[in-house]
């Protein structure tokens, strides 16, 4: 994929959504999804048949209440670059995420899965990678090592040492057990810089809000 998408205007301007409480995808980031229910089948399906890509976002009303909970502002788009189907009629797929999108409007459709038309001006900078000089990243393990530690949690050292900055960045976003709003404040951040803070700023949070257990 690397080469594919040069400039934001090689992306489509309506693109179906798959919105999912929880669940990040960033830039160059990749996601394994297992996609089961009919009208993201459906999406799949679309997606497959076209340019192969799909949008994910954050609802921002839970899921289990509402047929068409309302959309976080902002999402990111990925490509399919792995796709199975299962002998149960699921689709295991993995996205290759390219580039946030601001929700401008939802397009009014007649598919089951929902669309929007994405904006991504604000993002243009998405389509440039990391800058892995100014990565912090003996401040990052430090953090990483005490986050897991109090969770009883191990990581593959070697590859977390050797990993580029971006990869790791992603890799830890997307992962880690964050809240949503969480989740969601590591995709909104304006520049490479700020995501890097709001992670550290996250893990070392919430390995201070469960020190205490860690000691019993």
């Amino acid at each position: 994929m690397p080469g594919r998408y040069h400039v934001i205007e090689d992306l489509p301007r309506t693109i179906g959504i798959f919105p999912l409480s929880g669940v990040l995808l960033l830039p160059r980031g990749q996601l394994p999804l297992n996609v089961f229910e009919p009208r993201y089948l459906s999406l799949v399906d679309a997606a497959m048949s076209g340019d192969r890509i799909i949008g994910m976002i954050q609802p921002q009303d839970p899921e289990d209440q509402t047929l068409k909970p309302r959309l976080s502002s902002v999402g990111c788009v990925g490509r399919v670059t792995a796709y199975r189907e299962t002998e149960d009629n699921r689709y295991l797929i993995t996205l290759s995420g390219i580039c946030r999108f601001r929700v401008e409007t939802e397009v009014a459709v007649a598919t089951p899965f929902r669309q929007v038309a994405a904006d991504y001006a604000p993002f243009a900078g998405d389509l440039a990678e990391g800058d892995d000089e100014t990565f912090p990243r003996e401040q990052m393990l430090e953090a990483l090592n005490a986050y897991l530690k109090r969770r009883e949690l191990k990581a593959d050292w070697r590859s977390v040492m050797n990993a580029p900055a971006e990869t790791l960045v992603n890799a830890l976003a997307m992962l880690c057990p964050f809240e949503p709003s969480e989740k969601q404040a590591l995709l909104e951040a304006p520049s490479w810089g700020e995501r890097v803070s709001t992670l550290l700023a996250l893990l070392e949070m919430s390995g201070a809000a469960n020190g205490p257990h860690s000691m019993n």
